[in-house]
């Protein structure tokens, strides 16, 4: 059953007409809580994919008795613009909002100099793109560092991909044996501003 979520976002027009998911920074507002004159909104974007719409088969999870050759649970490329001149590192975190905000992909330590991810980051603690990034190791209907693409064969399920802003350049408390929920944790407490984009599967 398709369900519909109310993101704290406003929607801005990206390259080509599309929209876009974007918040609004604190670092970026006034007293009042308004966008600064001229600030830009944090915003983040697909190539593979609009705010809203489907995310492609690719990005599926692959799984036991499913042979569906298109299914090859790879990251989705991801760009973002307008991050805080504070933001010393960034994080992502993946989540089913419509499976009780279930964590999908936690990638973090993403240096503040990158503003960009490409399609399929390896399935590794520390990929090589973007170098010096880590990742949480998923447990659940997949056990591996990285992403763990939509899986939801009987419904038709949102996903969020939220962009966060840190005042950290590393969360050394974390380190491969950490679970997904410590590293959501961290990475929520030490946030300056998010911006999502979200997408159905």
């Amino acid at each position: 059953m398709i369900k519909r979520v109310a993101l704290s976002a406003l929607l801005v027009v990206g390259a080509g007409g599309s929209t876009v998911a974007a918040a609004t920074l604190p670092s970026s507002s006034s007293p009042s809580g308004a966008p600064a004159p001229g600030a830009a909104a944090f915003a983040v974007t697909s190539s593979a994919f609009t705010s809203g719409g489907r995310i492609p088969t690719v990005h599926e999870c692959t799984s036991s008795g499913d042979n569906d050759p298109r299914k090859k649970n790879e990251s989705p490329p991801l760009a973002w613009t307008g991050g805080p001149a504070e933001a010393k590192s960034y994080a992502i975190i993946m989540r089913d909002v419509d499976n009780r905000n279930l964590l999908h992909w936690i990638i973090y330590d993403i240096p503040a100099t990158v503003a960009e991810l490409p399609q399929n980051v390896e399935h590794v603690y520390k990929p090589a793109v973007p170098a010096g990034s880590r990742q949480i190791y998923y447990r659940g209907s997949a056990s591996l560092f990285g992403y763990q693409g939509p899986c939801s064969p009987s419904s038709v399920n949102t996903y969020t991909f939220t962009v966060y802003a840190l005042n950290r350049a590393s969360l050394t408390e974390l380190n491969e044996n950490s679970s997904i929920q410590t590293g959501a944790n961290s990475i929520t407490s030490a946030s300056l501003g998010s911006a999502v984009i979200s997408g159905e599967s």
